[in-house]
């Protein structure tokens, strides 16, 4: 007769995205994630696989959460401006508050994997070209509906607000002047005046 698992999978797996997030990836240990999920090795690789395995898997789980959202914020009906604004603002806020010392968790897997991770790299692709299509999606639409100038490019306004979110996030997480990502992300979005 199988074992049945002592744990919440699911439970770990977040467990362990706030962990890798807190810590990013190559500070945390196997031993780090045994003890702070409470699950023994054996059971860790069993259900997770290996710790980057464990740690695609947190990736996953945190973009799930950031993409739901996301959608919702740029696909509501009425106009689009008003939500590209709000979600650039979000990002600003998000980087200038307490949390913004664990950063993104895209952001930090990019920084710190992705350029010798092929594995990693292709995932936060992935992720940026999510947010560009929606931001470019949002950003044709408002320009269909008259909020966005004809002489705009919403392709490469997308383009430019991903690259500025990110950056939010990267100067956010070691800047302790709230302001400065702030005033940035109201320079990029005069951009769509």
């Amino acid at each position: 007769m199988a074992r049945t698992k002592e744990f919440d999978p699911d439970a770990a797996l977040q467990s362990a995205l706030e962990l890798f997030w807190r810590r990013g990836y190559e500070a945390t240990s196997m031993t780090d994630l045994v003890e702070h999920l409470g699950v023994g090795r054996a059971s860790l690789y069993a259900t997770f696989g290996n710790k980057h395995e464990l740690y695609l898997k947190a990736f996953d789980r945190y973009c799930e959460g950031r993409d739901t959202l996301l959608l919702r914020e740029l696909s509501s009906p009425g106009p689009a401006l008003p939500a590209v604004r709000s979600v650039i603002r979000r990002f600003a806020d998000e980087a200038a508050e307490e949390r913004r010392l664990s950063g993104c968790f895209v952001t930090n897997t990019a920084t710190e994997l992705a350029p010798h991770d092929p594995a990693a790299a292709r995932r936060v692709e992935q992720r940026w070209d999510y947010v560009e299509t929606l931001l470019h999606s949002s950003l044709t639409r408002a320009q269909a509906q008259g909020e966005l100038r004809e002489d705009r490019d919403p392709r490469m306004l997308a383009r430019m607000l991903l690259v500025v979110m990110q950056g939010l996030r990267v100067v956010g997480k070691a800047s302790s002047d709230p302001a400065r990502v702030r005033d940035a992300a109201e320079q990029a979005l005069a951009l769509l005046d």
